[in-house]
């Protein structure tokens, strides 16, 4: 299975609290609810189509355990991502948790589990928020795909999503596109490490 990173993110990072005020106010971060002024249905279409590539789901045990909350009591059956997110094996990296009450879930003790999982057949195991986890497998060249969700804002405070890689990391764009409201929806591949180099004046480059 490919390793997919997907997380919502503002113009100058941040990834805590996009849902709401309350989402995550870890921090003394306040200003949560940023990313929903800004979905549309095209987002909402992607986001479905998005999650119906999944074969599995992975989380971090903070994540983990607000989803395992929130999401079994949702009942609209118009919900188009509850039959999703309730039924996908579900699996948790963590060293604390014994086990999950979302079924089904699985708990991984380490990274090495997460790789056991990526040789198994299927499309995608989907890295759904759990920003912490997910810099974490960056950084262990364990991501094949990052999709970002990048909202038209800039909160100025809270914890982002890239802060202190291990190593620089390349990117390839592979699809972009941006909604009516203004969320850049892009996808990219990861390439290794990223390249650098010497600007040697514009002749170089035509």
């Amino acid at each position: 299975m490919k390793l997919v990173l997907t997380q919502f993110v503002t113009l100058d990072g941040v990834s805590q609290g996009p849902g709401s005020a309350t989402e995550d106010t870890s921090g003394g971060f306040t200003r949560g609810g940023w990313l929903v002024p800004y979905i549309d249905e095209m987002f909402v279409r992607r986001a479905v189509e998005g999650l119906r590539l999944a074969d599995g789901l992975l989380f971090g045990r903070q994540t983990y355990e607000a989803f395992a909350r929130d999401w079994p009591r949702i009942t609209d059956p118009g919900d188009p991502f509850t039959g999703l997110m309730n039924s996908l094996p579900k699996y948790v990296v963590s060293t604390t948790l014994d086990e999950g009450d979302w079924e089904p879930t699985t708990v991984l003790m380490t990274l090495e589990g997460v790789e056991e999982l990526k040789r198994r057949p299927g499309r995608e195991l989907q890295v759904q928020g759990s920003a912490r986890l997910g810099r974490s497998l960056l950084e262990a060249g364990l991501v094949d795909v990052v999709r970002l969700v990048v909202a038209p804002t800039v909160v100025g405070s809270g914890r982002r999503l890239f802060e202190h890689p291990v190593d620089a990391v390349g990117l390839k764009l592979t699809q972009h596109e941006v909604t009516p409201s203004g969320l850049a929806l892009l996808e990219y591949e990861t390439v290794g490490v990223a390249p650098v180099g010497e600007y040697e004046g514009v002749s170089a480059f035509v």
